[in-house]
């Protein structure tokens, strides 16, 4: 069922995110949800689902907005964009406070918050968030956003071989935290190897490689249980069990499977492909 619809004119949705709510706190009666939306003439715009109406336009970019997220604590948005900018607003203010160009000249792909885990990565602040460029390349911030501090922890940088055409003809650079092995990402893109790589940000190393069947198109980690979820170019969906075992691949889907996100009970996995939006209910894990 259709239960609210925003409409642009003239604009397509790059990306959107759904405004986090602290931890330990149940919804109140009334409460508005939020949903912040990346449009195609670099623009944010903030939505409250409750009231059906639009509550916040920002423009931090010149190009196209190509991700976007909440930071942990729903204070600030995060949103990157086709030039490769970073941009850090706060929802409260409508101000863009930082503009990072350290991936400027190529897409972001993804950015994702986490709260911070460990206090001895040497540097400060209570929220770890990374960029994902389609160059293969991965930065990992360190943020206090109370006390104006954005600091680079670490920079990853993924070989692959010459590509035989254009960059946007590539399967994308995607990462994302572990919620299961805390202080590691994941990572899968084009490379040398069809595998996604877990990378721990405490030594600086890759500590282990998944095989895969193809380049990935598609990533989601479950917050409940070690399972990845990928999908491919050629309509498969793969699940599949970390550190180690046998994964389960699935069809059902009429063209690539571009998107996969699952539930925050890890219960269910949502997918898309070009015509189609699947729900999948997790009964094993």
């Amino acid at each position: 069922e259709l239960v609210v619809q925003f409409q642009v004119l003239n604009q397509s949705c790059q990306c959107l995110a759904w405004k986090p709510r602290p931890a330990g706190v149940w919804p109140c009666p009334g409460e508005s949800q939020h949903v912040v939306a990346g449009y195609s003439d670099g623009t944010v715009r903030v939505f409250s689902v409750s009231r059906t109406e639009m509550e916040l336009k920002m423009h931090p970019h010149a190009a196209a907005v190509t991700a976007i997220t909440y930071s942990t604590d729903g204070e600030m948005i995060l949103s990157g964009g086709k030039d490769g900018t970073v941009a850090i607003s706060s929802p409260r203010t409508g101000m863009t406070i930082h503009v990072l160009a350290d991936h400027k000249g190529s897409p972001i792909t993804v950015l994702q918050c986490t709260r911070k885990q460990y206090h001895d990565f040497g540097v400060e602040g209570g929220e770890l968030w990374l960029a994902t460029s389609s160059d293969r390349r991965v930065s990992v911030w360190a943020s206090d956003w109370l006390q104006d501090k954005c600091e680079l922890l670490d920079w990853l940088s993924f070989p692959a071989p010459a590509g035989p055409e254009g960059l946007d003809s590539l399967p994308p650079s995607l990462a994302a935290f572990c919620p299961w092995e805390h202080g590691v990402l994941v990572y899968v893109g084009f490379g040398l190897q069809k595998e996604a790589l877990f990378y721990s940000l405490r030594k600086k190393q890759v500590l282990r490689k998944i095989s895969l069947p193809a380049f990935a198109t598609s990533l989601s980690l479950s917050p409940a249980a070690p399972f990845m979820a990928i999908g491919f170019g050629d309509r498969l969906l793969r699940l599949q069990p970390c550190p180690a075992g046998t994964p389960q691949d699935y069809a059902g889907h009429d063209d690539t499977v571009h998107f996969c996100r699952f539930a925050p009970s890890g219960r269910r996995l949502l997918t898309a492909s070009h015509s189609a939006v699947l729900v999948w209910e997790l009964t094993g894990a």
